[in-house]
């Protein structure tokens, strides 16, 4: 092994460790390659510790969702707050979810129909 690739294997270890898997994988997406990734927050940052592995497009686009999620309220109950910002980033996945199958059946309906898709017999 080259000194390049013992550093290359090197940082895909640690971001491995620190992705807490050997086999990282977009729920979203599907993206499999380790350098992709980020550790997402459905209830936003800073309102609950609990994480998710995103690729980092599909990380960005539920960031981004959570910019017109409600402001925070420093008179609100915190565990309903926590509960419902939580409610509101698993919507975000699912729609981003939806978007991918909607997309996929559509293909696959396209494919169907194609002269080349060996379905004429």
């Amino acid at each position: 092994m080259t000194d390049e690739e013992l550093r290359k294997e090197v940082r895909k270890q640690r971001r491995l460790e620190k992705l807490g898997t050997n086999e990282p994988r977009c729920g979203t997406c599907g993206e499999n390659r380790w350098q992709c990734f980020d550790q997402h927050h459905p209830a936003d940052f800073g309102r609950d510790e609990t994480m998710v592995l995103e690729c980092s497009n599909c990380h960005r686009i539920l960031s981004d969702d959570q910019k017109d999620h409600p402001a925070f309220d420093p008179d609100a109950d915190p565990l309903l707050d926590q509960i419902g910002h939580f409610l509101l980033g698993l919507a975000d996945m699912l729609k981003l979810i939806l978007d991918k199958l909607i997309a996929f059946g559509h293909a696959l309906i396209e494919r169907a129909a194609s002269p080349a898709s060996g379905a004429e017999a």
